[in-house]
């Protein structure tokens, strides 16, 4: 269960409340749950992206070391899938381990609640229309349906490609080797030989291509349209509310004036109603000189007691094309009908429609008038909205997704690692370096100096020992932050667990401190 919150949906917020929940009962975390994926990262940091990269550790892995100690010499080392060719074992069998399935990051389920939210949202406005805005103008409204557009296509995700390696300079050549760490010396005809090669390699086990980093826009933040936004309230599954609303209640006359915003205008509608109704006349015309010489008399008599039936019906057709005052079912059957039948039974269906004209399907445009038509003919009931959701309470789902969910931030989901692997700890897991090491990165990535320590604390007491050009990056960004308090206590804590800092990064820290100390003292 805990593997399925985390690696499929990336549900981490449901998987943090279910390991509090096994605090509660003094469960331990099974093992099966810490199994390692592919990149040895745990249900701790398997959903953090990047999701198929191992954790940079600030040293080289010696993989051939990792290897041996996994068993690999003496045939211990057990694989992640059996051999092609060979019958499919189960995963529990000795020798075989699982085989993760594929992660879903938390960023992107994020994102994806986001989008669906606010479909939601626009499908309600064009549903209820402007008057649940209150008053707002049409530009408004326009923009705010453009911003909601925007939301539900999210990011552009088409994938970069990389440059075709025969159109790209030295410059670029040199660019893209350096960044795979390859030797950038020799002509151009050698750094091309050595980009398509390193393609390749890539190709062939599985690695995405590298393209040119590329900076991520910024999306501005237009508090007006989020106010306008925060206005649409999401009721699905609020029986109340409905109930009102098929009484009456909660409709104005705001709710039907929406013929200023609306893309279609009522002249469109009446010039398609109108090229259907030749359309039909036309059909009848053709039928008619279809017809045998040997029916003449008899369809002249019959023509000339059903014309003005005939004439009729196109008239009612007009008349309610032109205001669109009537919605009738039956009329949409009669003209399915009348397009694959023939003449004479046109005809007959003409004088069925004409003797019964007051048919039940008819109901009025107005929404109102149509609720109360139902009422009246006892269609539907407002007993019959409740459902057994309603009588024993558990309304409670409905009312979560109707929510706005919140929106994913770096910071977030800093704050979320650093409590789920707290959490696993607490249960008798023991997280890997390379979780600890992905939440750091991420920390960085905030960048959040207020977690650094809380991390670096954790990952010392577990026995782990970072590489010394991290720790280096890690204090020098404090001091570029202004987080001088910061890296002072990151040292601290590093000559506490005995590790070795550097003579240059203590050199930064001090000076950095001497010349915070510099301006006070001048004053005194």
């Amino acid at each position: 269960y805990l593997k399925k919150l985390c690696f499929t949906p990336g549900r981490i917020v449901e998987l943090l409340e279910a390991l509090e929940a096994m605090a509660k009962d003094n469960q331990p975390i099974p093992p099966r749950a810490m199994i390692l994926s592919r990149k040895y990262r745990t249900l701790v940091s398997s959903w953090i992206e990047p999701l198929q990269e191992e954790a940079e550790l600030g040293y080289e892995i010696d993989y051939i070391a990792r290897y041996v100690a996994e068993g690999g010499l003496t045939g211990d080392r057990k694989r992640w899938v059996p051999r092609r060719g060979k019958t499919p074992l189960d995963p529990d069998a000795e020798g075989f381990i699982y085989s993760n399935p594929r992660e879903t990051s938390f960023k992107q389920r994020c994102l994806e609640e986001w989008r669906l939210h606010h479909r939601k949202l626009l499908k309600t406005l064009h549903n209820e229309g402007p008057s649940i805005l209150g008053k707002i103008s049409e530009s408004d409204y326009i923009r705010l349906v453009e911003r909601l557009r925007k939301i539900i296509k999210g990011p552009e995700q088409n994938a970069l490609k990389p440059k075709a390696a025969s159109k790209m300079i030295v410059s670029e050549l040199k660019e893209e080797l350096e960044a795979q760490g390859l030797p950038t010396d020799g002509t151009r005809n050698v750094l091309y030989q050595r980009v398509q090669k390193a393609r390749r390699i890539n190709r062939s086990r599985g690695r995405p291509l590298w393209v040119p980093p590329v900076e991520e826009e910024e999306e501005e933040v237009d508090e007006e349209l989020d106010e306008l936004i925060s206005r649409i309230k999401l009721h699905e599954g609020n029986t109340e509310f409905w109930k009102r609303r098929f009484l009456g209640e909660g409709l104005n006359e705001n709710h039907v004036q929406q013929s200023e915003i609306i893309d279609l205008e009522p002249t469109d509608v009446v010039d398609d109603t109108d090229d259907a109704v030749d359309d039909i006349s036309k059909e009848a015309e053709d039928d008619e000189a279809e017809d045998d010489e040997a029916q003449d008399e008899e369809e002249e008599v019959e023509q000339a007691e059903s014309q003005p039936e005939v004439g009729d019906r196109k008239d009612k057709e007009v008349e309610a094309a032109k205001p669109l005052q009537m919605i009738g079912v039956q009329l949409l059957k009669d003209s399915d009908q009348t397009a694959s039948s023939s003449r004479k039974s046109r005809r007959r269906l003409s004088r069925v429609a004409a003797v019964d004209d007051d048919d039940d399907d008819w109901f009025p445009l107005d929404i109102q008038e149509a609720f109360v038509e139902m009422r009246k003919r006892n269609i539907f009931d407002v007993s019959d909205m409740y459902t057994i959701t309603d009588a024993w309470g558990w309304t409670w789902e409905k009312e979560i997704k109707n929510k706005a969910p919140q929106r994913w931030s770096q910071e977030w989901e800093v704050e979320l690692g650093i409590k789920v692997m707290t959490k696993v700890i607490e249960l008798g897991g023991t997280p890997t370096i390379g979780d600890c090491a992905v939440i750091l990165r991420a920390a960085v990535r905030a960048p959040m100096p207020s977690a650094f320590l809380n991390i670096l604390q954790t990952t010392h007491s577990l026995g782990y020992v970072f590489g010394s050009p991290l720790y280096d990056e890690i204090i020098t960004l404090c001091l570029d932050l202004g987080e001088l308090d910061a890296a002072i206590a990151i040292v601290a804590d590093l000559e506490t667990s005995g590790i070795k800092v550097p003579d240059e990064t203590l050199d930064r820290v001090i000076s950095a401190r001497q010349s915070s100390d510099t301006p006070v003292n001048g004053s005194q």
